[in-house]
């Protein structure tokens, strides 16, 4: 009774306008968004996507957290043959509906949204073009690209001041390091021959890679492009996010349904934390408190209470739960 309250709160809370916290999961096995309460892991809504045989992988949401971006991938993953999504859904997060659109005009893959807020600017891979393309969130049409030199640029992660851009390149194994104010390729960096997911360090020093051939994590530093050492991890790493404090990066460790926390200041395992099957991506709380895990084969995500390193709890999410977006 007390969830069933606390959840109809949180609802009408959202459907007044108020600045309610909510979860977002992209649960690719149902093609929907979980639009979860963060402080009860309860179900506020479900949105469908209303795309037939495709779905999308990845959202983000808008700095006031009252719109998502949801591109739609396609129909299988990277490098494999299948329908290749063309367009980018806009949600609506308060009214749980799906608002408008972004169309890429042709089969592209997009992949990974990043919102840059402070220069009003939302980055997507879009795979089959080699590039990053840019839209105006405002309007939501398309104004640029960045070419990455690269196919099967999946990943995309920001410097903290806008101005770099980094790509994980899936099947050549590389990361394209981007200048996102002149719009072109800076660097094309060998890593291995496959990578997944991508990272970057708080000072913007270090952007973090994990090698799909091996259990261990490439670093890579920022100031020279070059990989400057590897991380031994205890399986094949997947998605990363570092500590608000800087000192800690998360990685996720799907075939030993774990996470392993990085010492930065030893590039060392330092724990490792058990959570539900095949975790994907870590999602940080903006205040630090807590880390969320979806974890694909589970459908579930794994709440990390890191003042003490600790699964406080998980709660369900949907088939295939994958990508993580914070709406305040």
């Amino acid at each position: 009774m007390k969830t069933q309250i606390a959840t109809a709160l949180c609802l009408a809370a959202l459907c007044a306008g108020v600045q309610a916290q909510a979860l977002l999961v992209a649960n690719q096995g149902n093609a929907t968004v979980s639009i979860l309460d963060p402080n009860t892991g309860s179900q506020i809504a479900v949105v469908e996507e209303n795309t037939p045989g495709v779905h999308g992988h990845e959202i983000v949401a808008s700095r006031d957290g009252r719109t998502a971006f949801l591109p739609i991938y396609g129909s299988t993953g990277v490098g494999r043959p299948g329908i290749d999504g063309h367009e980018m859904l806009i949600i609506d997060v308060p009214s749980h509906k799906i608002t408008g659109h972004v169309d890429f005009d042709h089969g592209v893959r997009p992949h990974q949204p990043v919102l840059d807020a402070a220069h009003n600017l939302l980055y997507v891979t879009t795979e089959l073009d080699n590039a990053v393309t840019i839209v105006d969130p405002r309007t939501d049409k398309i104004i640029g690209k960045v070419p990455t030199g690269q196919p099967e640029s999946h990943m995309f992660v920001l410097s903290h001041d806008g101005r770099r851009g980094y790509t994980a390149n899936v099947g050549p194994g590389t990361v394209s390091a981007l200048d996102l104010v002149g719009r072109k390729t800076i660097a094309i960096i060998p890593v291995s021959h496959e990578v997944q997911r991508i990272s970057i360090s708080n000072d913007d020093r270090y952007v973090f890679t994990s090698d799909q051939t091996a259990p261990r994590l490439a670093v890579i530093d920022t100031a020279t492009n070059k990989v400057m050492r590897w991380v031994d991890l205890p399986g094949k790493g997947y998605g990363t996010a570092p500590t608000p404090d800087g000192r800690w990066l998360l990685v996720c460790v799907p075939s030993a349904s774990a996470v392993a926390v990085v010492d930065l200041k030893t590039m060392k395992v330092a724990r490792t934390l058990k959570v539900p099957r095949t975790p994907q991506e870590i999602l940080i709380q903006p205040d630090g408190a807590v880390a969320y895990v979806s974890c694909n084969a589970s459908g579930k995500v794994a709440a990390i209470d890191l003042a003490n390193w600790t699964v406080a709890r998980t709660f369900p999410a949907g088939p295939g739960a994958d990508g993580l977006a914070w709406a305040k």
